[in-house]
C-alpha cells in the first residue's frame, strides 16, 4: 500500500464569499486583520474552524453580536 502526500489548502469564508489565502505562514487571525481593510465589519469578527473535508481546510469568519451603547 503505497502513502499518497497532499498539499493541505486554506480557504477563508466570509458572507458565502470565498476569500484566497493571502499567506501560508499566517495565522488565521492575521489573515482576518488583513482582510478587514477590504471587509471592515471583520476587524471584531470570530474566525470558527477549521471544518476539514478532502485537501481543503476551511475556516470561517463570523461577525461578533453585540449591543451598542
Amino acid at each position: 500500500m503505497a502513502i499518497k502526500v497532499e498539499k493541505v489548502v486554506r480557504v477563508f469564508v466570509y458572507n458565502s464569499v470565498t476569500l484566497p489565502d493571502p499567506g501560508e505562514k499566517l495565522t488565521p487571525d492575521q489573515v482576518r486583520d488583513i482582510y478587514s481593510a477590504s471587509y471592515p465589519e471583520l476587524a471584531n469578527a470570530v474566525v470558527e474552524g477549521p471544518v476539514t473535508k478532502g485537501n481543503e481546510m476551511t475556516y470561517k469568519f463570523v461577525k461578533a453580536v453585540g449591543t451598542k451603547g
